[in-house]
């Protein structure tokens, strides 16, 4: 009886860590490094480059915006990535779904200061701000930045920790993720290791 009471216990807890190891999504790289496949590439582009296994995004001569938009569409999701701020005033982000909500990366226009990992709402503004940023953000490294999207509800995590949750009412239920340049300013930011996973 002391071996089936000490070998039970076991048994439990090994059922219920295995839904948690299963939900953990599998990332696959949407960036290989060398060119922009998988990417629809805007006309004439000359804001989206790549070189060294980097996505350099950077205004041209007359401060024009663009978006640099994945060929896939996505409903629930996670995207992870690695971003450098560049030179200039930064306002970039990621589009959720469509050109109306975005998770910001860098300076708002609006607010004149960061909201990096602070969702913008077409309407809204900014319902919420990020928590922890000014000590986690890495202003001339490499950062990490995770996005879920699951329904309604985005949740950020930066530097591996969590940082921002929100449920937007507006949110649609599929589209293309999009990396934002924005226009009317002299910025540059770098991606790498770009890579994204449905979920079930």
């Amino acid at each position: 009886m002391k071996c089936i009471k000490f070998f039970f216990p076991l048994v439990l807890a090994a059922f219920a860590l295995a839904p948690l190891c299963a939900e953990e999504p599998k990332l696959e790289s949407i960036f290989n490094g060398t060119d922009l496949s998988g990417w629809d590439v805007p006309k004439d582009n000359i804001w989206f480059t790549v070189k060294d296994g980097v996505l350099m995004v950077k205004n041209g001569p007359k401060k024009k915006g663009q978006t640099l938009w994945s060929s896939k569409q996505y409903s629930d999701f996670v995207i992870e990535f690695d971003f450098r701020m560049g030179k200039g005033t930064v306002d970039s982000g990621i589009y959720v779904r469509n050109s109306r909500e975005q998770i910001q990366i860098g300076i708002s226009g609006s607010l004149k200061r960061d909201m990096t990992a602070s969702p913008y709402i077409s309407g809204k503004g900014y319902p919420v701000e990020a928590k922890r940023i000014k000590e986690l953000l890495k202003p001339s490294g490499w950062n990490t930045m995770r996005i879920e999207a699951k329904g309604k509800d985005y949740t950020v995590w930066l530097a591996g920790e969590k940082v921002m949750n929100y449920t937007s009412a507006s949110a649609i239920a599929k589209g293309k993720l999009g990396i934002q340049l924005h226009g009317s300013r002299v910025m540059a930011i770098d991606f790498r290791n770009i890579k994204a996973a449905e979920l079930k």
